[in-house]
């Protein structure tokens, strides 16, 4: 490259909150050049439907662009696609790329998410194992699903459960295995978790808890069965790992930045090296909906909300971050919608029936409404933001009785009927 190639706004990774981030600049009227780089071939794209929708073959990928290939060059976005950043040059506003190429900004965003944790046991890297995280994992997936019959997912999260659930609508036998006593156990309560095993059962699929991995076997290079710790061997032709991400940010620590578990950023998404900001899945920040914990947030919400928040600030109408996390999972014809961090709630109080298949549970943290999870129950996920948002004080008895829409609810005791709006 004879002449230094430079941007105004250099934004690293090109997922949900690199995309909108170079949207939020434009729409903002930022008038400076943007390119929006990422390690993969295709257009930004919207990463929720790998495990569901496009999985299933319901959603081809041209209906899950972010964006159609015109509007970027409309508003003068440039896309740099298949480059990956392997260092950052702090004093010189500089990266170099695994290429070799070089490329100057005056301001860098990294939101370059992670990469899916691998098992380290033995067997982990024969063909036939995968991880959704990317178009490319799936289509694999989708290439050798013709030949697959049996297919064991390892992890009860959300991204091990969606994908269990559509391989079982495919009429693949699903096995599922979870180390801990029960699926969703880092991020909701008991009820959840109990009545998600309960469903995935019914469907099928043959779903295990606390029992742990001891190596995948295989045959020709291919995965062939997955052996647990007690001994027992899971025939298979297909193993799915999602046992969490690894933040993608080496090159920003090895530059200096603060950070372990994530780049650490302050209220404006500001790393600690100048004229560098960090959003999306790698970014730790401390959170007022986790009591100030220091986090990140694997959520579509974050990503849009901090790239947004950086975008005010680079056109001179700086605000901090502060918004109310919420996350969806569809899985079968449930559809969970989730507001707030139940993380250290100390009581769950349960609203309508499981049998019924449409319930909430409501996490609470000395007294005060902290979360939701709601199954086809949006009225109450709608309402119920308004509690988490006002951290409001609430009598548990009132929150369990259906009959009383959520919106009427200000503090303890203090209920205002409302008998205009339909009873759920």
């Amino acid at each position: 490259m004879s002449e230094l190639e430079y941007y105004d706004v250099l934004i690293v990774g090109a997922g949900h909150a690199g995309a909108q981030a170079a949207i939020s600049l434009r729409q903002r009227n930022h008038g400076g050049t943007i390119a929006l780089l990422g390690d993969e071939p295709s257009l930004p794209y919207e990463r929720p439907p790998l495990s569901k929708e496009y999985l299933s073959g319901d959603k081809p990928f041209e209906r899950i662009l972010l964006r159609p290939e015109t509007f970027w060059g409309d508003r003068g976005i440039t896309l740099r696609p298949g480059l990956t950043v392997a260092s950052v040059d702090v004093e010189a506003h500089r990266v170099t790329t695994a290429t070799g190429g070089v490329i100057g900004y005056g301001t860098l965003i990294w939101a370059t998410g992670g990469a899916p944790r691998r098992l380290t046991c033995a067997g982990h890297d024969l063909m036939g194992v995968h991880s959704v995280r990317t178009r490319a994992d799936v289509d694999r997936m989708i290439a050798e699903l013709p030949s697959v019959q049996r297919v064991v997912v390892i992890g009860g999260g959300y991204i091990g459960l969606e994908a269990a659930a559509v391989l079982t609508k495919l009429g693949k036998h699903v096995t599922l295995v979870e180390a801990q006593d029960r699926v969703l156990a880092r991020v909701a309560g008991e009820p959840l978790s109990r009545f998600y095993e309960a469903e995935h059962r019914a469907h099928g699929v043959d779903l295990r808890t606390g029992v742990a991995v001891s190596c995948i076997e295989g045959a020709d290079c291919a995965a062939s069965a997955v052996r647990l710790a007690d001994g027992e061997l899971l025939e298979c032709q297909m193993v799915i790992v999602g046992i969490g991400i690894v933040p993608a940010v080496a090159p920003l620590l090895a530059a200096g930045a603060a950070g372990d578990n994530g780049v650490l950023v302050d209220g404006h998404c500001r790393t600690t090296l100048p004229d560098v900001f960090a959003i999306g899945d790698c970014a730790a920040h401390a959170n007022a909906f986790a009591n100030g914990a220091t986090i990140r947030l694997e959520s579509v919400q974050n990503a849009n909300d901090q790239a947004t928040t950086v975008a005010k600030m680079l056109t001179g109408a700086p605000e901090r971050y502060h918004a109310v996390p919420w996350f969806w999972s569809n899985q079968y014809d449930l559809k969970l919608q989730t507001v707030g961090l139940s993380t250290g709630y100390d009581e769950a109080v349960l609203r309508g029936d499981p049998a019924e298949r449409s319930f909430s549970v409501i996490y609470l943290k000395a007294g005060r409404v902290i979360a939701l999870d709601c199954v086809n129950r949006v009225r109450d996920y709608v309402q119920g933001r308004a509690l988490v948002v006002g951290s409001v004080h609430a009598d548990p008895t009132v929150l369990a009785d259906s009959m009383i829409d959520l919106k009427t609810i200000r503090a303890e005791d203090e209920v205002i009927l409302d008998f205009k709006q339909p009873r759920s």
